[in-house]
């Protein structure tokens, strides 16, 4: 277990997923013109640990096309070790993105064979880290085949070791909403902390309310219970007792990528508190709430920039190059 102030290394397994947005300024009648930002949620939550102070190695599957540069360059610049990563042929996933007057992002995907879904257990076995204080992974890695069974198998030898992580991230227009809650149960029983947001909720409990979605889920192994509520701010549930924490108040521009931002800040300051490492045994209800107002932060934040760009620590605050831009033009 990570002493205090020491956050120690955290390992992020999944996907990377190119993000493709309408660029309206470009676009006319004869083409629409089209920008492509590396996302993924995986990805997207190594980034901003890493960007946080986390030491953070990121797990993936890179093809060798335009994208998986695109992928490796952005990992890379964020300070994600990917040194255990896969280079591979197959194409890189992309998911087309639709933003709503709000914000809100709906995706259509092309992942059919994609790099991120064909894990082998040699590659796994190769990516094993006993030093780490947390695995953290889920979305489509963790539901596609054939690499979904493996990283499951993965995640109940690396739970003897390192406090595990799960964010299911249901994709209802890609994964059958049946299928995620078959496998659901089970990954309660390998993971320490669940995320989800009230979304995924809406998929995997239907016509069940918040609280009691969390005791199913306690009973069946998960000990943190973390469901973010958008501007509402997060429910949080430790062994069954919970309290609501609030959302600071932020001009969205859009909230590409603001749940991994949130999952980041999370295991960042779990870690930073040294409640990772194992089955979080230490971990107090006061200090989960505090772990997921500082959370929240980070991801009111990630919502006042474009695409999934989490904000970076200079060790006493957080910052953004949006914010600093921006007092620049106010200058």
């Amino acid at each position: 277990m990570a002493r205090p102030g020491s956050p120690g290394t955290i390992d992020v397994l999944g996907e990377c997923v190119a993000d493709i947005f309408e660029d309206h300024d470009r676009s006319d009648s004869d083409g629409l013109a089209l920008r492509a930002l590396p996302g993924g949620g995986p990805a997207n939550t190594a980034v901003a640990l890493a960007r946080l102070g986390t030491p953070t190695r990121f797990l993936g599957r890179f093809s060798n096309d335009a994208f998986g540069t695109l992928f490796r360059a952005r990992l890379s610049a964020s300070g994600v070790d990917l040194s255990a990563s896969v280079t591979t042929t197959e194409p890189s996933t992309l998911a087309v993105a639709d933003l709503d007057t709000d914000g809100q992002a709906t995706y259509t995907f092309y992942a059919d064979g994609a790099a991120d879904w064909q894990w082998t257990n040699t590659e796994l076995g190769t990516t094993r880290n006993d030093a780490s204080v947390c695995l953290h992974t889920g979305s489509l890695a963790l539901i596609r085949r054939p690499g979904g069974i493996r990283i499951e198998d993965h995640l109940a030898q690396a739970r003897e070791h390192t406090t595990v992580s799960i964010d299911p991230n249901a994709r209802p227009l890609l994964v059958a909403p049946s299928a995620y809650r078959e496998r659901l149960p089970h990954w309660c029983a390998l993971a320490d902390i669940l995320r989800l947001s009230e979304d995924d909720c809406a998929i995997l409990a239907p016509d069940t309310g918040l609280d009691e979605a969390c005791d199913t889920w306690h009973a069946a192994g998960a000990r943190l219970v973390v469901i973010t509520l958008g501007g509402n701010g997060a429910l949080v549930s430790l062994n069954g007792t919970n309290v609501t924490i609030t959302a600071p108040p932020v001009t969205v521009v859009d909230t590409v990528g603001a749940g991994d931002s949130f999952t980041a800040g999370l295991l960042h300051h779990l870690a930073t508190l040294g409640h990772l490492g194992g089955r979080l045994d230490t971990l107090t209800l006061d200090d989960a709430a505090e772990a997921c107002s500082f959370a929240a932060r980070v991801a009111a934040l990630t919502c006042s920039a474009p695409g999934a760009n989490p904000p970076w620590s200079d060790g006493s605050a957080l910052r953004m190059d949006a914010e600093r831009n921006m007092a620049r033009h106010m200058c």
